[in-house]
């Protein structure tokens, strides 16, 4: 995919009065640097806001400040504001009625911020900028001061976007689903602690990638995953054929629980990953070649010969390396029966691969989170940031289907 190129704002053509308007910048102001027309239209916008909430005054009082009125109602001073722009904090002085009626448009009663600076806090915060670095930036180039509460502030209005997100209703069917864990380390009660964030990735029926949930947790077990798998089917999946991951502590028992009918299948790459942990550098690559023997063979007898074959190759060397393969075997065996084409979608997982590079910069940007919440912040930014590119369903979707739908025959829609 082409990369989008950078717009950039393009002036309109040159008028008559917007000459005029130069001028008289340049006759009003000391302008002498780029930072001088930044100050002089800081001030000229100022001046602006009041001049507006002067007529919106006028409007709702029905009289303009010069006229004398009998209204109950009439202006009664102002009241000075601190807000937020595009050029840095200002303060602005709001009119008042004595009737506490008078509600400005141009800046609302409780809107401090009319610079956008929101969603520009949001924007580097789901690039996995830390609170600090953020208002480091803002002061640099906006000459804002944001302290990090404020910008705790700002992304905290995500919660309730999250909290709809994750109780948002989901397909009835989706024929691949992987669930994989990264861990982060979050404060908690001057603490550090490790926390495993669980991202479940389905492909739906139309072959398109999809973040089901986002789970923070601590502790595996058949209960904990039950309880993911039951909040799915709360949220409309009636079935999944095959479900992949890695060797999580009891979720085994609970796919048999939730969904009887799905198929577990363990995650190919985590297993050679594991395998690989046992061997020196200088063995890794010609091991993972005799790895591929395995699950790339034609059926489960002949995977299991070769099994047994880099087993003996490698036992002397490396004793412990293949333990996991003969311990997992009966949910490493169905990826066999499938073609070369629906193994591709189950085991290379590049579906979420891809979105698991998107989280780990998070590691790379902060070494230690403040709280869970802020690590669920940034992974739902992090989700929607990576989730933009899917665009296409995966390669080959409509022959995986067809197969699938003869594998699990009366299971997969028409």
């Amino acid at each position: 995919m082409a990369n989008k190129k950078k717009e950039y704002y393009k002036p309109g053509p040159m008028t008559e009065g917007k000459r005029n308007i130069i001028q008289g910048l340049l006759q009003e102001y000391n302008i002498e640097s780029a930072a001088d027309i930044q100050e002089a239209l800081k001030d000229l916008l100022g001046g602006t806001i009041k001049e507006m909430m002067e007529a919106e005054m006028d409007e709702h009082l029905g009289y303009e400040k010069s006229e004398r009125s009998d209204s109950e109602d009439a202006r009664n001073g102002y009241k000075s504001k601190r807000i937020t722009t595009s050029y840095g904090g200002m303060e602005i002085e709001v009119p008042q009625d004595r009737k506490s009626t008078f509600e400005p448009q141009v800046v609302k009663k409780r809107q401090k911020d009319i610079s956008e600076i929101d969603q520009k806090i949001i924007s580097m915060y789901a690039k996995g900028m830390t609170t600090r670095q953020i208002s480091d930036t803002l002061m640099d180039i906006y000459g804002f001061e944001a302290s990090e509460g404020f910008i705790s502030d700002v992304t905290d209005k995500l919660l309730p976007q999250i909290e709809e997100w994750q109780k948002r209703p989901l397909s009835d069917v989706y024929p691949v689903v992987f669930i994989d864990a990264i861990h982060y380390s979050v404060r908690d009660n001057n603490v550090i602690r490790k926390l495993a964030a669980y991202v479940i990735l389905g492909i739906n029926c139309d072959g398109r990638k999809e973040v089901l949930s986002i789970q923070v947790g601590e502790n595996e077990s058949a209960k904990y995953w039950l309880s993911v798998l039951n909040e799915l089917r709360n949220r409309g999946v009636k079935d999944i054929l095959i479900l992949c991951a890695d060797g999580l502590t009891g979720i085994k028992e609970a796919i048999t629980a939730a969904y009887p009918q799905t198929e577990y299948q363990r995650c190919i790459v985590h297993q050679v990953r594991n395998t690989l942990k046992y061997v020196s550098d200088k063995d890794r690559k010609a091991f993972a070649n005799d790895l591929k023997s395995i699950y790339n063979a034609p059926s489960e007898q002949e995977g299991r010969e070769a099994l047994d074959e880099v087993t003996e190759k490698w036992q002397e060397k490396y004793p412990r390396a293949m333990k996991r393969w003969y311990d997992n075997w009966d949910a490493v065996s169905p990826i066999f029966k499938f073609s070369k084409d629906v193994r591709t979608v189950i085991y290379t997982t590049n579906a979420i691969e891809s979105l698991n590079s998107t989280y780990r910069r998070l590691n790379s940007q902060r070494s230690v989170f403040p709280s869970d919440t802020a690590l669920l912040k940034a992974l739902y930014l992090s989700t929607f940031e990576a989730t933009k590119k899917w665009t296409m369903p995966i390669h080959n979707w409509g022959k995986v289907y067809g197969e699938l739908a003869i594998m699990y025959d009366g299971r997969l829609p028409d």
